[in-house]
C-alpha cells in the first residue's frame, strides 16, 4: 500500500512532463527529473514512477527529434502530431494510475534509467 503523499508525488512526476508543451524539448525531461531526484530516496513508489516518467519522456523526445527530421519528406508533420497526442494520452493515463497507487509502466518506452 502506498500513502496519499506517495500517490500525489507519483502523479506529479507524470504530470510534470506537461511542462514540455510550454518549454519544448527540455521541459518534458526536467519536470520528471526534478521530482524523481527530490523524492527517490524517501518514497519507493515515487522512485519507480519518476524513473518510468523520465524514461518515457526521453523516448518521446527522441521520437519528436526523428519526426522533426522527417518533416523534410512530409511524413514528419503527421508523426509530430502523433507523438504529441500519444504523449498526452499516456501522461494522463499514467497520472490517473499513479493517483490510485498503481505502479504504471508505459507500453512504449526505452528503459534507459534502471
Amino acid at each position: 500500500m502506498t500513502t496519499e503523499a506517495e500517490n500525489n508525488w507519483g502523479m506529479a512526476a507524470h504530470l510534470s512532463a506537461l511542462a514540455g508543451y510550454v518549454f519544448p524539448i527540455i521541459g518534458f525531461i526536467i519536470g520528471p527529473l526534478v521530482i524523481w531526484l527530490m523524492k527517490k530516496d524517501e518514497m519507493p513508489f515515487v522512485n519507480s514512477n519518476g524513473k518510468e516518467a523520465l524514461n518515457f519522456q526521453i523516448t518521446m523526445v527522441i521520437a519528436a527529434l526523428v519526426s522533426s527530421i522527417l518533416v523534410f519528406v512530409i511524413i514528419g508533420i503527421f508523426l509530430l502530431w502523433a507523438v504529441a497526442i500519444i504523449d498526452m494520452i499516456f501522461i494522463i493515463v499514467a497520472a490517473i494510475q499513479a493517483s490510485k497507487g498503481v505502479d504504471y509502466r508505459y507500453p512504449v518506452s526505452l528503459r534507459l534509467i534502471k
